[in-house]
């Protein structure tokens, strides 16, 4: 098991929104859904895209460059042209921090 660590405010992303945060090593695209915190890698598989960049519809997150489709809550591409998934990180909210697991 990791540690979490501190990487925004809830107020920094509202609902429907998306953003790059660090944590260790990792970009990591954070996204608002509906209240909820979820975390993916922030690197499309097909061609390197940044998905905090993307549209967020629901759960899924289309990539800007080349239009490949991710779940928010399980980093599974769910269109092309992107051959695999992208990492999924665990996100806690204490208070109104929103923290996320470093492997």
């Amino acid at each position: 098991m990791g540690t979490f660590q501190r990487v925004a405010s809830r107020k920094d992303l509202g609902p429907g929104k998306g953003m790059a945060v660090q944590v260790g090593q990792e970009r990591v695209a954070l996204f608002n859904v509906d209240g909820v915190f979820y975390a993916i890698g922030d690197t499309c598989t097909h061609r390197g895209g940044p998905l905090s960049d993307g549209t967020l519809d629901g759960t899924l997150v289309t990539c800007p460059w080349h239009g490949a489709e991710f779940d928010v809550c399980t980093g599974k591409n769910v269109g092309p042209p992107a051959p695999r998934e992208v990492p999924c990180y665990k996100v806690r909210v204490q208070g109104d921090d929103v923290e996320i697991e470093v492997p």
